[in-house]
């Protein structure tokens, strides 16, 4: 096992008595007891932080004259969530492009934490991508009974009555297994992704491995897009009153 980064250390220390005690309250008892904090836990909080301090710059930044480089990334991103919503959600998708969006800077940032040495991408653990899924997946589900009521649940058990027996576990289990397929998908491409980088920088430390951090990078971004987009395709189908 790996050395604690600093980071993690530093919220062991001061934060470890409280993660502690927390965990006990719930009958939960830590890993390891001296640092309760997991590196991966860590990793989540310094997304999270690095995303507050990027939206809070972006607020007091605000210029409608003279716009200064943050929130021309922030428009930019703002824009390129809404084009891709437009065109996949259509009519009243702007109302899903917070929640698109900060899917996709979370995961994306997550990613890209795995190409800073001594740090880990959380998305290469599998909890970390099952708990993004499951937030997207009662997203979607709850989106589609507030658009169509009791209607939405129509879909389950298709359009005649007497394949309704058959239709309503195919139905099941094709929404399950999107919880599934969003969270293998990102943790296999980001562990495996970050194991040969590794394994290449162990053995030739210098230019090979500067091609496979290049590819990680490039996975990091399409994987990021990829759980952004599957995202809208279910919020679209949910919505979708024809469906």
């Amino acid at each position: 096992m790996h050395d604690e980064n600093p980071f993690t250390a530093l919220l062991n220390r001061y934060f470890g008595d409280l993660a502690t005690r927390l965990l006990h309250a719930v009958h939960v008892q830590p890993y390891n007891a001296q640092a309760p904090i997991t590196e991966t836990f860590a990793m989540e909080i310094l997304v999270l932080g690095l995303l507050l301090l990027f939206f809070v710059l972006v607020r007091i930044s605000l210029n409608v004259e003279n716009p200064g480089p943050i929130q021309q990334i922030a428009e930019m991103l703002h824009g390129f969530v809404s084009g891709q919503a437009d065109s996949i959600i259509g009519p009243g998708a702007q109302r899903y492009v917070a929640f698109t969006t900060t899917v996709l800077v979370f995961v994306l940032l997550s990613n890209l934490l795995g190409m800073v040495p001594g740090l880990i991408a959380p998305t290469s653990v599998p909890t970390v991508p099952l708990g993004v899924a499951l937030l997207c997946f009662f997203y979607y589900h709850y989106h589609g009974i507030r658009e169509q009521g009791a209607g939405y649940l129509k879909q389950f058990v298709g359009p005649i009555w007497w394949i309704s027996p058959m239709m309503l576990p195919i139905e099941l289990i094709s929404h399950f297994a999107r919880i599934l397929s969003l969270t293998v998908r990102l943790y296999a491409n980001m562990f495996a992704g970050e194991m040969v980088t590794l394994v290449f920088f162990s053995l030739v430390p210098i230019a090979i491995p500067l091609v496979f951090m290049g590819l990680h990078l490039g996975v990091a971004l399409i994987q990021a897009y990829i759980f952004m987009l599957l995202t809208m395709i279910y919020v679209s189908q949910s919505v979708a009153h024809g469906h």
